[in-house]
């Protein structure tokens, strides 16, 4: 199994509606890519610390080649056409 966690910052421009954008288009993947195991979208909690990321998603796969068919898949890549514009950080891990 791998789990794939991305973190991002976003805009300071119309961030409250990307946020919620981010998160109808990334879950609404789930279902459209077989590969997809599981995913989640999860904002930053609103009395923490303003330093933190803001949004996180976490994904599950069944191995590393499934990730790459993800990250390669049509449905995904419109959905990071998106992000790519409204986000100024992003980080990743895969475990």
């Amino acid at each position: 199994m791998i789990t794939h966690i991305v973190m991002w910052r976003l805009k300071d421009e119309n961030k409250e509606a990307n946020k919620l954008e981010m998160k109808r288009l990334l879950e609404g993947l789930k279902g459209k890519i077989d590969v997809l195991e599981s995913i989640s979208v999860a904002f930053n909690d609103a009395n923490a610390d303003a330093k933190n990321f803001e949004v996180i998603l976490n994904t599950t796969f069944k191995s590393l080649e499934d990730l790459d068919i993800y990250a390669k898949h049509p449905e995904h890549l419109k959905v990071v056409d998106f992000i790519k514009s409204v986000v100024t950080e992003r980080v990743a891990i895969d475990y």
